[in-house]
């Protein structure tokens, strides 16, 4: 059975991957592709800026992903931390299926280099990502009211019916509210336990008897989920709002872009457009990357903005940003080679759990 569920997720995930590709050459065949080369020649060295947003991006979510690993852990060192986020985040983004490697990494990872628990680590990893969806949500929130009157105006050229703007407000308090919810559940000191008991209803007898054996696990992960949320939904305000200066950086990433091209839109436009295409990305999370997904998105709200040969910015926009992450895509992997850090590792977890 487990061999079956591999193969049906190693199947997914290459399906996605094609559809990706596939959508990118589409792209291609309709964008400018002589046009963008010249306007990106046109930036020079200056196009290494671009790189700098996603610099900041991690070393945001390293700073909130810190504060919620478990304080008798001690002092956890920041730079250590901060090469297992880009390991885990370049896994997750390039490979098929990337999420269900890359999560199960990090809390192996910081075992094998900053001695945490494997319950700690699972307790932090948790509770980072129904933070991260959640302000997601806030950020698409943020984005929607900023820019409403313009996800109003382009609505009907971007998605053929009207009401964009009213749509992401919708998603951004849906996604927040429920996530938050989540979170709040999962804490309480009873969700592990909770779905223990459920679970110990399936009517095979040795997969109770492996329940069975299970419960002190269960048990223990409820305290540590508990002591990341020992001061409450208020000691994590701050940890949300580094996540959401996380979030604003994949807009100051475009909007830096299109200046650097010398489009001229404001930052509220910008914000605006990205949150949504950031939702469209998290939707069809099982292509890498957002691969074409997102690119087609830009393209289409470049032209419903009226920007002037729309096909050679947007495509001039769409290599730019998938040059950034070939960078630093090449140099997470890497990371992984020096530090001797391989895919498989991440089935260290589950089987350590049996």
């Amino acid at each position: 059975m487990q061999v079956r569920n591999k193969g049906k997720k190693s199947w997914s995930g290459y399906a996605g991957l094609l559809a990706g590709l596939a959508l990118i050459a589409y792209l291609f065949s309709k964008v400018d592709l002589a046009g963008s080369m010249k306007l990106i020649g046109s930036i020079g060295p200056y196009s290494l800026l671009i790189l700098l947003p996603y610099l900041a991006l991690h070393l945001l979510e390293t700073a909130s992903w810190r504060r919620l690993i478990p304080k008798e852990n001690g002092a956890v060192p920041f730079f250590s931390l901060f090469k297992i986020q880009l390991v885990t985040e370049t896994v997750s983004m390039t490979l098929p299926a990337g999420i269900a490697v890359g999560e199960p990494l990090r809390p192996w990872l910081c075992r094998r280099f900053l001695g945490i628990p494997l319950p700690d680590g699972f307790a932090s990893v948790a509770v980072r990502k129904l933070l991260l969806s959640a302000t997601e949500g806030f950020y698409t929130l943020i984005g929607a009211i900023a820019g409403f009157g313009l996800l109003q105006s382009v609505s009907v050229q971007v998605i053929d019916f009207e009401g964009l703007g009213v749509i992401m407000i919708v998603a951004g308090i849906s996604i927040t509210l429920g996530f938050m919810l989540l979170l709040v559940v999962m804490t309480n000191g009873k969700a592990a336990l909770k779905l223990h008991h459920v679970l110990m209803k399936i009517p095979f007898e040795k997969v109770r008897q492996w329940l069975l054996s299970q419960e002190a696990g269960f048990a223990e992960t409820d305290q540590k989920l508990q002591r990341v949320m020992s001061g409450g939904l208020r000691s994590l305000l701050p940890v949300m709002g580094i996540y959401i200066a996380a979030w604003m950086m994949l807009a100051v990433e475009s909007y830096l872009i299109l200046h650097l091209l010398g489009l001229k839109v404001t930052f509220l436009q910008v914000l605006a457009f990205d949150t949504a295409l950031t939702i469209l990305r998290a939707i069809f999370f099982f292509i890498p990357s957002g691969l074409g997904i997102q690119d087609l998105g830009y393209l289409a709200f470049f032209q419903a903005l009226g920007l002037p040969d729309h096909l050679a910015w947007g495509g001039a926009f769409v290599l730019l940003r998938r040059f950034k992450e070939v960078i630093w895509y090449s140099i997470g992997y890497a990371v992984m080679f020096m530090e001797g850090i391989h895919l498989r590792d991440a089935e260290q977890v589950s089987k350590e759990s049996e």
